[in-house]
């Protein structure tokens, strides 16, 4: 069950540890089936972010940059958002409370690290270096599914990007007024958390290029961390933004 919180504080520490006894609410075997089952959303979202040269990511560079701020998770909204988790934990399988902002309440609700890969990929032709992540959902979640997250460069011509796709089913939160808001309005909140997602992952990324601002600090053993950690707000060019929806 999703935890439903007003104004009162909540003991991060002690709400992550109940999470780690948690199995996930669905089979991330079974998403290749779930994407094409009824019920089931696809949605895909990407921005362009600064170019580089042609080849290998540079060393700083656009793809370098928003590869740490992808790990961090600094890209997400605060004011829709906000995640704690053991810093102590490996990445792969890591635990993470989420702390969702609607209604004016807060939701906390968890989700578990799947797994990251660094490599390369193929498409039409064309070879791209990419850097992806996934998280899934964990049981008392009000949606089942997962969201990669994913930084590519393609090597040809040095365009760098942030794609996020997820794969997704509502399901109940076993709480009336959340399972209610989210039958109306979770989709619409879903597209904006992408939405604003990849318009703050261009920001960032753009003022750290420019001495802006620093990348994340790295938190120290013992800390939860808390991401996104600062609030940014920077007048920058408006980024080329695509998204794709299939349901």
């Amino acid at each position: 069950m999703a935890d439903l919180r007003v104004l009162s504080a909540l003991d991060h520490r002690a709400a992550l540890k109940k999470l780690s006894a948690r199995d996930l609410n669905f089979d991330p075997l079974a998403l290749p089936r779930l994407r094409h089952e009824s019920g089931w959303h696809v949605d895909h979202y990407r921005v362009c972010l600064p170019p580089e040269p042609p080849g290998e990511p540079s060393a700083g560079g656009s793809w370098s940059v928003a590869r740490e701020l992808s790990a961090a998770y600094e890209f997400v909204d605060p004011a829709l958002v906000r995640a704690y988790y053991d810093p102590r934990e490996p990445f792969e399988g890591r635990t993470m409370l989420l702390e969702v902002r609607f209604w004016g309440l807060r939701i906390y609700t968890g989700v578990r690290v799947g797994g990251d890969h660094d490599g390369y990929r193929v498409e039409g032709r064309r070879e791209a270096r990419i850097w992806v992540w996934n998280y899934r959902t964990l049981a008392g979640h009000f949606e089942r599914g997962q969201i990669d997250y994913e930084v590519r460069k393609w090597l040809d011509n040095g365009d760098v990007e942030f794609r996020i796709d997820a794969v997704s089913r509502r399901t109940t939160a076993g709480h009336p007024l959340v399972d209610l808001g989210f039958m109306f309005f979770g989709k619409s909140r879903q597209r904006r958390f992408a939405r604003n997602a990849c318009k703050r992952m261009a920001h960032i990324t753009q003022a750290v290029l420019d001495g802006s601002v620093g990348l994340p600090p790295t938190q120290r053993d013992g800390d939860l961390a808390s991401c996104p950690g600062r609030p940014h707000s920077f007048r920058v060019k408006k980024p080329r933004f695509h998204v794709r929806r299939s349901t």
